[in-house]
């Protein structure tokens, strides 16, 4: 058991989890920092309000809810610039490099069996 386990972390894909996990977080404390410090205090003055958290409707703290939903917005969009893209980048140009042989795809059943028949009916013949 202990074995298969250890197996089971060495292998790249947790590592390689475990590493995005990491830098993740990171960035999610970066870009934190630039939506609680730069953006949220931008959008308070058009409220009217100190910061995000300070802006409500009614009784609704609705201000708290769009300062997070910015945050989300802030690293869903470094994490596509950062990473997604120049992946996607990498990907195309070891495409180009390494173009893929198209498979030759096998017989369909139909064909198999035509190919049987005709080669009975020339054995046949003979």
């Amino acid at each position: 058991m202990i074995k298969g386990f250890r197996d089971f972390i060495a292998q790249g894909n947790v590592i390689d989890l475990a590493v995005a996990f990491v830098i993740g977080v990171a960035f999610s404390a970066i870009i934190g920092a630039i939506v609680d410090n730069l953006i949220n205090p931008l959008i308070g003055l058009l409220f009217n309000a100190q910061d995000l958290n300070g802006f409500k409707i009614g009784v609704f703290g609705i201000g708290a809810v769009i300062g997070a939903i910015i945050n989300f917005l802030a690293i869903a969009l470094i994490v596509y610039l950062v990473f997604v893209v120049p992946m996607n980048k990498l990907k195309e140009r070891q495409a180009a490099k390494n173009p893929v042989v198209a498979e030759v795809a096998p017989p369909s059943e139909q064909e198999l069996l035509t190919q049987i028949r005709d080669l009975l009916a020339k054995q046949q013949s003979v």
